[in-house]
C-alpha cells in the first residue's frame, strides 16, 4: 500500500511578516493607550501644577513605572525630589512656546529647586546659550522672598526688561523658540516633609501670559 504524500503549500512571507508587523503595531498601539490612560494617576494639584504622589513612592506600580519612562522625569524617592508639571497657564489655557509668560510666585520650601521648559516631546529647546532652567541660585528674589522670571520665543524689550526688574535684577528670560507645545517642569529637591506629605499645600508659582501670542 502505497502513501500519497500531498505537496507542502509554499510559504507566503510577504504575508508572515505583514501579520508580524500588524500584531506588533496593534501590541505597541494597546500598550501606549494603556500608559497614556495612567497619566494622571496619584495625581493631585497646585494650581497650575500637577504632581503624583505615586511617582518616586514605593507604592509605584509597573503602570506608574512606565508612565515616568514615558515622561522622562528619572524620578527619584519622594523624600529626595518631589516633581511638578505645568501643561497649561494660570487661567487653563495650554501652553504654546511662541506665547509669553512670567512665572512667580514664593520659593519653594525645599533645599534647592528648579524650573525646566520643555517642547511637547519632553525634550529641551534648542535655546541660544543653553538656557534651560532658572533655579534658586539664578532667579532674582524681592524683598518678600519672591521671585519671578519670564518664557519667550525672543527676550523682552528693553523697556520691558527694565520694567520687569526687581531690585535683585533684571528679570531672567527663559527661550522658549519657535510654535510648538510647553510645558514646565518644577523639581524641589530635598522638599519639606509638609510637602511630601501633603504636595497640594505647595504655594504654587503662578503662569501668567503676557498679552497675545506672537
Amino acid at each position: 500500500m502505497s502513501v500519497l504524500s500531498s505537496p507542502t503549500a509554499p510559504v507566503r512571507w510577504p504575508t508572515v511578516l505583514a501579520l508580524y508587523g500588524l500584531a506588533i503595531a496593534l501590541g505597541a498601539g494597546s500598550a501606549w493607550l494603556v500608559v497614556r490612560s495612567q497619566l494622571d494617576r496619584g495625581g493631585v494639584s497646585a494650581g497650575a501644577w500637577r504632581t503624583s504622589t505615586l511617582a518616586g513612592s514605593t507604592h509605584a506600580d509597573l503602570y506608574t513605572r512606565a508612565v515616568v519612562a514615558v515622561g522622562a522625569l528619572l524620578a527619584l524617592n519622594r523624600e529626595e525630589t518631589v516633581y511638578y508639571v505645568a501643561t497649561a497657564d494660570s487661567e487653563g489655557r495650554p501652553l504654546r512656546s511662541r506665547c509669553r509668560y512670567r512665572l512667580s510666585g514664593p520659593a519653594p520650601d525645599a533645599r534647592w529647586w528648579s524650573v525646566t521648559a520643555y517642547a511637547e516631546d519632553r525634550f529641551l529647546f534648542d535655546a541660544p546659550g543653553r538656557r534651560y532652567s532658572v533655579n534658586g541660585r539664578n532667579a532674582p528674589m524681592d524683598a518678600q522672598g519672591r521671585f519671578s522670571f519670564e518664557t519667550g520665543p525672543t527676550p523682552p524689550q528693553e523697556g520691558e526688561a527694565l520694567a520687569s526688574s526687581s531690585p535683585a535684577g533684571p528679570t531672567p528670560w527663559l527661550p522658549t523658540p519657535g510654535d510648538r507645545g510647553l510645558s514646565f517642569t518644577l523639581r524641589l529637591y530635598n522638599p519639606a516633609p509638609e510637602l511630601v506629605a501633603n504636595p497640594a499645600s505647595l504655594a504654587a508659582p503662578r503662569i501668567e501670559r503676557l498679552g497675545a501670542c506672537e
